[in-house]
Parts: C-alpha cells; sequence; structure tokens
C-alpha cells in the first residue's frame, strides 16, 4: 500500500481540560500518514487520479479551530474520522491514517516539553 505524508499541520484550537484552554485556545500541530492506492496516478501524471491534499489540510485546520474538546484523543480521533469518511463525493479511498496530534505548549507547571497522541485509524 503507497502512502502520503503531511507534516507539520499548524492549527490554533481550544481543545483542553482546562477552562482557560477552552477559551484563549492555544497552537496544535498534526502530521499525518495516509495510506491509499497511488498506482493510477504514479501513471497517468494527472491530479484527479491522486489525493488533492489540500483539502485534507483544510479539513484538519477547521476541526482544530471549530471543536471544543477536554482531551486529545478526541481530536485526534474526530480528525481521522472525517479524512476516511469525508464529505466530498468521488474523494479518492483512504485506506488508513495515522494521526499524530501535538501539543506544543501544554499548561503544565515546570514542563517545557510537548504531548502528542498518535493513533491509527483504518475503513
Amino acid at each position: 500500500m503507497d502512502s502520503i505524508y503531511l507534516s507539520g499541520i499548524r492549527g490554533y484550537g481550544y481543545t483542553g481540560v482546562l477552562p482557560e484552554e477552552q477559551v484563549l485556545g492555544q497552537w496544535f500541530e498534526v502530521d499525518l500518514t495516509l495510506w491509499l492506492d497511488l498506482s493510477i496516478a504514479g501513471e497517468s501524471d494527472r491530479l484527479e487520479d491522486t489525493l488533492d491534499y489540500r483539502g485534507v489540510i483544510e479539513t484538519v485546520q477547521s476541526i482544530i479551530k471549530k471543536s471544543k474538546f477536554a482531551l486529545l484523543e478526541r481530536l485526534a480521533t474526530a480528525i481521522a474520522q472525517a479524512i476516511l469518511h469525508p464529505e466530498s463525493p468521488g474523494a479518492l479511498p483512504i485506506h488508513q491514517v495515522r494521526v499524530c496530534l501535538t501539543k506544543p505548549a501544554a499548561p503544565i507547571p515546570d514542563f517545557g516539553g510537548k504531548i502528542t497522541i498518535e493513533l491509527t485509524r483504518g475503513r
């Protein structure tokens, strides 16, 4: 199975357990691996035979911006579900997706690291 890897998708959102996280918001970063069949596009060299990943990036950014979840796990799951089951008809089927969702500045005292949730979902 072929894959497309998209990294460094950034979005400002309102997911977090603390009330101020859902009011003030913060940055999130997403890396995706999308498994799909790229053989037709590899022969045709036509955009319509592959995944136009601009739409995937826009979907991820929109979900981050509009969602107000308590848990990163829920946000990552919402992203995976939207990618596996796109609203646009005729979209190239994605068989599996890996979502790595990072909170670069978690509001934890004396902690300067990042928190990352990684999950893999399939059809």
